[in-house]
């Protein structure tokens, strides 16, 4: 099958999903909303909403049609995911424009963001063509025994608002390539990045119909997906709070789950750091795309030798990144996504400065957006410690040598990601092995994600199942063990 025309026809035109929901073609939706740009509130275009009766209606279908796919030949499958990489990169610019107006990225995250989705697909294509099962022995002489990895079925996928199309396409692309029928829940921020664009790009890569159900839709959506008995697995990435109400309903119908959460990270910088090298990672990790990451750094943990240095260096650059619209102007920052999470941040950062924390850079919004914050003397008994803020602020707390650091970095009930600065690996590395989460970056910082890595999340960050190339076969697929004679024989019964 050939891209059609890729470079000259729009893959976002409006007129093919206004007021639109894609199961089973492009139908009419049973609710709308408007797809409203956060720095300026003004609607970009009217996106299609389910309701539980649409999610039964998709669920059902993915049902009937996921067998058919599974049996398509490997090759094809991975020849759609290769289709999709392809139709991604023809569109960048177009795709790019919309995550910057849709999400309130800055270019170079849509970039980032494109990048990484495009390596989810093409390392998806590699999933059909590795080996499916072993060999094994048997008891029974002239029986021949094997393990093999069957496709889950359906998967629901409930995708949220700050990476919205690599965080759905990790699921789905796997998902697919593995054999399985996927429904898709976008978030109802970004239902275009986060939905259309999944569902057009499948579509003119020649995915067959009703084998990817893709919708907006709000708790209640979210919640008739997790419940539908045609689901078989559901992939959400989203809040703690709304991963463990998803984890129960999963549980109780004995549903495989994957859950990546929230997450309150340590940036660790040792006595012996780069202490300008480690400012550099710290603002990176604290500021990009407004600190709206499940792994932005949290918390930064100084030794108490380096940590007026450290803050100095980190308030000064700070200062240095602008604060406006990334859709018109040249700017680091761009808003965030809501003005209830503009207010959100605001308290936290209030409350902390009553508890005694001092604001060095920041710490009041400017309209939609909020400004790259330092807050210094942060004890770990503040919000800004003690929460996942989802916002651009930079607490730090002193330390006096590595047992205290540990037990800083411990003390959360979240267990996703860290970070490590010094000037031996090999000390880093030791004490990385104390560290209770599910990723650790030495002389780097905490905001890192590779396709062919797995990403994981301990404790309150989700329930250990991980994404990545080296694991997605794990994760979308079940083991059945087969058993062959040649030829039946008679039992003493």
């Amino acid at each position: 099958m050939a891209i059609h025309d890729a470079v000259a026809t729009s893959l976002l035109d409006e007129s093919r999903w206004a007021g639109l929901i894609s199961s089973d073609g492009w139908i009419e939706a049973p609710a709308t909303l408007p797809v409203t740009e956060p720095a300026t509130g003004d609607v970009l275009g009217t996106a299609g909403v389910a309701d539980a009766a649409a999610v039964a209606r998709a669920a059902a279908s993915a049902a009937r049609n996921q067998r058919a796919w599974a049996a398509t030949p490997f090759s094809e499958r991975a020849a759609v995911m290769r289709r999709a990489a392809a139709l991604l990169e023809a569109h960048h610019d177009e795709i790019a424009g919309w995550i910057v107006r849709e999400s309130g990225s800055v270019p170079a995250k849509a970039g980032v963001e494109l990048q990484l989705a495009g390596g989810e697909l093409l390392e998806a294509a590699t999933l059909p063509s590795r080996p499916s099962g072993q060999l094994l022995p048997s008891m029974d002489p002239g029986r021949t025994s094997l393990a093999r990895r069957v496709p889950v079925g359906v998967v629901g996928v409930i995708a949220p608002w700050n990476f919205p199309v690599i965080l759905a396409m990790r699921s789905v692309a796997p998902a697919l390539a593995l054999g399985n029928a996927v429904v898709l829940k976008s978030d109802v921020n970004t239902p275009v990045i986060g939905g259309v664009l999944l569902a057009r790009l499948f579509e003119e890569a020649g995915l067959p119909s009703g084998v990817l159900h893709v919708f907006a839709g709000g708790p209640e959506v979210g919640a008739a997906l997790v419940a539908d008995p045609n689901v078989a697995m559901i992939s959400f990435t989203g809040s703690t709070k709304v991963g463990r109400m998803v984890g129960e309903t999963a549980g109780r119908l004995l549903k495989r789950v994957a859950l990546e959460l929230g997450g309150n990270n340590a940036l660790i910088v040792l006595d012996d750091a780069d202490v300008d090298a480690a400012s550099s990672a710290g603002a990176w990790g604290s500021f990009l795309h407004q600190g709206q990451i499940c792994m932005t750094a949290g918390r930064h943990l100084v030794h108490e030798s380096l940590v007026e240095e450290y803050l100095a260096k980190l308030t000064e650059r700070a200062e240095r990144l602008p604060l406006g619209n990334p859709a018109t102007d040249e700017v680091a920052l761009g808003p965030l996504i809501n003005a209830g999470q503009v207010g959100r941040v605001q308290g936290l950062v209030d409350a902390s400065v009553r508890q005694g924390a001092a604001v060095l850079a920041g710490g009041q919004a400017d309209g939609p957006g909020f400004p790259a914050t330092v807050l210094r003397d942060v004890t770990r008994d503040m919000p800004v410690f003690r929460e996942e803020i989802f916002g651009p602020v930079a607490p730090v707390t002193s330390f006096r040598d590595e047992d205290e650091a540990i037990a800083l970095a411990n003390d959360s009930e979240y267990g996703l990601t860290a970070a490590i600065q010094s000037g031996s690996a090999p000390r880093a590395l030791a004490l990385s092995a104390q560290l209770d989460v599910g990723m650790v970056h030495i002389n780097d910082q905490t905001v890192n994600d590779e396709a062919w890595a797995p990403f994981t999340g301990l404790g309150a960050s989700g329930n250990g199942i991980s994404f990545g190339s080296p694991v997605n076969q794990d994760a979308f697929t079940e083991w059945q063990w087969v058993t062959s004679r040649s030829q039946a024989s008679p039992f003493p019964f």
